[in-house]
């Protein structure tokens, strides 16, 4: 208990506001590049998969004939673009250091766009779920839109 209140006092006497938030600010800096460097690195391998699929496709038999179903590439193309703007968001982070809404926006508006690009009516009969997709997408295109509007007028 006695090496508990040292550990107190020293870190109220060595460790000021100024210093802490300085810590808080370097430990976020590297969390993001780490971020990036697994981002990079699964952005990589999803190209290598959808190569080697698309690769894989086209040069068996029947040639030049894509048998999967065209939904799931589509699916791969996206799932990339979406990392791609994941990464965008962390490269203007790390540029910056304030977390930019317009691009977060426009991540979530690939993302929700990916769902209903790749919705299977089959599963789901009562289509309640493109329908909350459907909301989703309008409201991030209404926020999208008050941003650039809200740059405009500042501008």
């Amino acid at each position: 208990m006695n090496g508990f209140r040292k550990l107190i006092r020293w870190l109220r006497e060595n460790i000021t506001d100024q210093k802490f938030l300085r810590n808080i600010h370097y430990l976020e800096n590297w969390i993001s590049k780490i971020l990036s460097i697994a981002l990079i690195v699964v952005i990589l391998v999803s190209v290598i998969e959808l190569i080697i699929n698309l690769g894989s496709e086209l040069l068996t038999p029947p040639f030049g004939k894509i048998e999967t179903n065209l939904l799931e590439i589509f699916g791969l193309f996206l799932n990339i673009l979406i990392a791609l703007e994941l990464l965008e968001n962390i490269t203007a982070y790390l540029k910056k250091h304030i977390v930019q809404v317009e691009l977060v926006i426009v991540t979530s508006l690939i993302a929700v766009a990916r769902k209903i690009i790749i919705y299977d009516s089959s599963k789901d009969p009562s289509h309640y779920y493109l329908i909350g997709l459907s909301l989703a997408i309008l409201a991030l295109a209404v926020s999208y839109w008050l941003i650039k509007r809200s740059h405009s007028n500042l501008s």
